[in-house]
């Protein structure tokens, strides 16, 4: 999620062909399963300017975004711990440990004082590549400056650490000094090429939109709550205050469309299309009904989330519940 880390500071410029691309390739650095239990939430910012541009000419970057966050949905997620992985091989160059685990906008966070990386690992792979691991939890730390670490090898948890809002790994993967995105590796800052090379040794589909947590409610809940990690009730009782379905997301854009609705043995319960009048980086939405004067009917009940771009499906998310008399 930073611009620069004080692990490595590393500000060399190079014009595009400067040098050779080869070996290593990266593997993720992160053990989760992209679109399931994680996903990426910054891209690297190709835009050279105060704008800002993904890979996709997308806006899941921000400004001088010099890595790729791959990103847990929830706090419990990250507590239940998530190993970072080295993407490839080779000899650890520095460390840092000891910064605690807490959002940057906490008014208890201590003052970052340059660590904007937090907690994190920089290993050097020979040949003048190197990789840097962001974020990381407090007391993790897995290696050692010097350790000869392998592909895959766990060097320590996510965590939420430095300058960040969310649990995350940020990776950072430079060539000679020069940053370099990992989803199109041309350094010249250009977007949307229909055919790119990537240092991925497995590549990894660019991803625009995703649902990160869906669940029913007895009342619409706070953002905070589902970023803790709000569980999603397998029953209710008939006289519930309410029924409601809510959707957590990440690269909503203005002109979206977040369609809700609960069906139950009945019928439909309540349906609403709600239309997306800003582009965020996360953001969440909630509908419900109260609950009528007898109580809900028992029975099984059904949460369908859907969001749209124009004509194409983004994302789609079924929940169910029962309702018990």
């Amino acid at each position: 999620m930073i611009r620069q880390s004080a692990l490595l500071t590393l500000a060399l410029a190079f014009p595009a062909g400067a040098f050779e691309f080869s070996e290593p390739t990266f593997q993720q650095p992160i053990a989760c399963t992209l679109g399931d239990d994680c996903h990426i939430q910054n891209y690297f910012d190709r835009d050279p300017g105060p704008g800002t541009s993904d890979v996709a000419c997308n806006t899941l970057t921000y400004d001088g975004h010099d890595g790729t966050d791959f990103a847990l949905a929830t706090l419990s997620a990250m507590q239940s711990g998530v190993a970072v992985l080295a993407a490839a091989s080779g000899t650890v160059r520095g460390i840092r440990d000891g910064m605690p685990d807490i959002v940057i906008s906490d008014p208890a966070a201590p003052p970052l004082d340059g660590r904007d990386c937090g907690n994190g690992v920089a290993i050097d792979h020979g040949d003048g590549w190197e990789t840097q691991y962001c974020h990381m939890k407090q007391g993790s730390i897995a290696v050692r400056p010097g350790d000869q670490v392998t592909a895959g090898q766990e060097l320590g948890l996510v965590g939420l650490s430095g300058n960040t809002e969310f649990p995350h790994i940020h990776l950072a993967i430079r060539k000679d000094g020069v940053e370099l995105d990992p989803f199109a590796i041309d350094p010249a800052t250009t977007c949307g090429a229909s055919a790119v090379e990537q240092l991925w040794a497995d590549p990894i589909a660019y991803d625009p939109f995703g649902f990160t947590a869906t669940g029913f409610a007895t009342a619409v809940p706070e953002f905070a709550a589902i970023k803790a990690g709000l569980p999603s009730p397998a029953t209710l009782p008939a006289d519930t205050p309410a029924l409601v379905i809510w959707a957590a997301y990440f690269g909503p854009r203005a002109g979206d469309q977040l369609t809700l609705s609960i069906t139950g043995p009945q019928g439909e319960v309540i349906r609403q299309s709600i239309p997306i009048d800003r582009t965020q980086a996360i953001a969440f939405r909630a509908v419900g009904k109260r609950t009528p004067a007898n109580g809900w009917p028992a029975g099984d009940y059904r949460a369908d989330v859907v969001m749209t771009r124009g004509a194409t499906e983004l994302g789609r998310e079924t929940v169910t519940l029962s309702i018990t008399p």
